[in-house]
């Protein structure tokens, strides 16, 4: 009689809840040697915070976020804590260690959500790079109401400044203006269908250059533009940094 207690007692943690909640995954496991700094860059200060929180707070400001998970290196766990305990207001942050590259490390954080994407807990799942610090949280509900919608949404700007070639290379070829976009992220997709996606590509050794490209390979959903914004650019070199101080200092982003 006990077992069949506790067992009826686990359908009921289980059972689905009446609205599921989206997962936003926040990467922060690469290096960024190329900023020139000693650290992990996402930890570097911007505007009297470390550049990571930032992200993580605009995921806290967007309601159907019901789960923010950081995918961190191990190296870099005092970093971690001391974000987590003096940056990050209100918001419980899951913890999970990277792998050897993004993709690896955007499916060891989709394992660590499995069960309850499994359970219809989570119906959605957004993955965002920690080095794009000024992602506001009006792109992020844009991006989670497409992808519930559709299937997948990805943030972009239309790439105005790149022109297509014929195939000798010799001469401009036509194109639409609107064919080419320089994407952002979060990108967002439905749950349960990315981390099937992911379990494949990494039984079949594929390495995808983004998370689009990984859907693209192993999902049917469609995958809407949403265009992004401006300040949502990635922190790659020094001058990055003072640009987003800049941007910071001249409005009340965030605050």
């Amino acid at each position: 009689m006990i077992s069949v207690v506790a067992e009826r007692q686990s359908r009921r943690r289980r059972a689905k809840p009446a609205v599921p909640f989206a997962a936003g995954v926040v990467l922060a496991s690469g290096s960024g040697t190329r900023v020139g700094a000693s650290l992990n860059k996402v930890y570097l200060p911007l505007a009297g915070r470390r550049l990571v929180s930032w992200s993580l707070d605009a995921f806290r400001r967007v309601p159907e976020i019901g789960v923010v998970v950081l995918v961190s290196r191990p190296q870099d766990s005092d970093l971690v804590d001391w974000v987590l305990d003096r940056e990050v207001n209100g918001l419980r942050v899951e913890v999970v260690y990277g792998g050897d590259t993004r993709q690896a490390s955007e499916l060891r954080a989709l394992r660590h959500l499995a069960s309850r994407i499994d359970d219809g807990v989570i119906d959605t799942v957004l993955l965002h790079d920690a080095a794009r610090p000024l992602i506001s949280p009006e792109l992020i509900s844009g991006v989670l109401h497409s992808a519930r919608r559709h299937g997948g949404a990805i943030p972009g700007l239309p790439a105005d400044d790149i022109a297509a070639v014929d195939d000798e290379g010799e001469r401009l070829a036509q194109r639409s203006p609107r064919a080419v976009i320089r994407a952002q992220t979060p990108q967002g997709f439905r749950a349960a269908p990315l981390l099937a996606a992911y379990e494949q590509a990494a039984r079949e050794d594929f390495l995808g250059t983004d998370t689009a490209s990984c859907m693209e390979r192993f999902s049917e959903l469609p995958v809407h533009w949403v265009r992004g914004e401006q300040q949502n650019f990635k922190i790659t070199y020094p001058h990055d940094l003072l640009i987003a101080e800049q941007v910071l200092a001249a409005s009340e982003y965030h605050t």
